[in-house]
């Protein structure tokens, strides 16, 4: 009996082509389902794909009578109930590199807008005004990044620091001294991150420990004028202390690709000038998509072939006898 495989978001073309090629396997692309619509066609599902769009909540999973494993083509799964999945057996596994490139040049292109207030003055020009005086930047040389989290995508954002001479701290608990020399970075506590750091970038996941970590008490200790880039998760900053911290003038700018509510309905910080939003673009690329799609592709037929399973968010935490194998039903 062939096994059926739902991709409910878009995902690349190659990779579900890749799928389609093994004759024991039935792909069917279904975009844009509601909760409802999900938790109705489900059941006959062994595998199920999807990208940021998709919720696959506690409904769906207990809905789910097949279902051996949920891949999430990208990092984050804050869209899956990894909870729910966990009881019931069912693999979560992600592509942890697919777009750490694309998110770290987001995260770049985002620091340089910040510093020289790009979209401010491309504003302007397309409005017909000729203003230099309103835009004076600041150069990154010899200024200090202060990373938090160092896994793949602070590590590629610290290279990218470095080659604009930028002094670059560190914070990770996990990071040890080789890597960090090798990086050519200097390690640091939280702290030392606030105290010193002329821009602030956060790379860590969404977590207790990590939710509002940026917020009023820690932007006191940082320093006057600071500067903060989040394109990682919404919530690890404060929305409502970093708006009252630039009207304040305590933080001269950020740069923001993710929020506490996507889309965000009522969002004060759209209405200060020195705020850098995009929409959650930083892993938009073709390239980090065709990554991303190709690689949980070949994942979740691994997976459902039996064979290795790699990236697995959860696979520590489900015990063998409630693990789904391919004889479930």
């Amino acid at each position: 009996m062939n096994m059926r495989i739902l991709v409910a978001d878009q995902v690349s073309e190659r990779g579900v082509e890749m799928l389609r090629q093994n004759p024991s396997f039935q792909v069917d692309v279904k975009t844009g389902l509601k909760e409802d619509q999900l938790c109705e066609i489900i059941a006959e599902y062994d595998a199920l794909i999807v990208r940021s769009a998709t919720k696959v909540t506690e409904r769906v999973i207990e809905a789910a009578k097949k279902l051996r494993v949920v891949g999430r083509a990208g990092v984050g799964v804050d869209n899956v109930d990894v909870g729910a999945a966990t009881r019931r057996g069912i693999i979560v596994m992600n592509t942890p590199g697919g777009n750490t490139i694309s998110t770290a040049e987001h995260t770049f292109a985002m620091m340089m807008a910040l510093a020289r207030h790009i979209p401010q003055a491309h504003a302007t020009m397309k409005a017909g005004k000729w203003d230099r005086k309103s835009f004076e930047g600041v150069e990154l040389r010899n200024k200090t990044l202060g990373i938090v989290g160092m896994g793949r995508i602070g590590s590629e954002v610290a290279r990218r620091a470095k080659a604009f001479d930028m002094q670059v701290l560190v914070y990770d608990p996990f990071l040890n001294v080789s890597r960090a020399k090798e990086l050519q970075v200097e390690a640091v506590e939280l702290d030392e991150i606030y105290k010193r750091s002329d821009f602030i970038t956060v790379h860590v996941p969404m977590s207790d420990q990590t939710r509002g970590m940026i917020n009023r008490e820690t932007i006191a200790k940082m320093k006057d004028g600071v500067r903060l880039i989040n394109c990682a998760r919404g919530g690890i900053i404060n929305e409502k202390d970093l708006y009252d911290s630039i009207k304040s003038g305590k933080v001269a700018g950020a740069a923001l690709d993710v929020y506490e509510q996507e889309p965000p309905k009522e969002l004060p910080l759209r209405e200060l000038d020195k705020v850098v939003m995009t929409p959650h673009l930083a892993a938009s690329t073709a390239d980090a998509q065709e990554s991303c799609g190709i690689e949980i592709a070949e994942q979740i037929a691994d997976a459902l072939a039996g064979g290795t399973i790699r990236n697995a968010v959860n696979m520590s935490k489900i015990d063998a006898k409630v693990l789904r194998c391919s004889s479930c039903t």
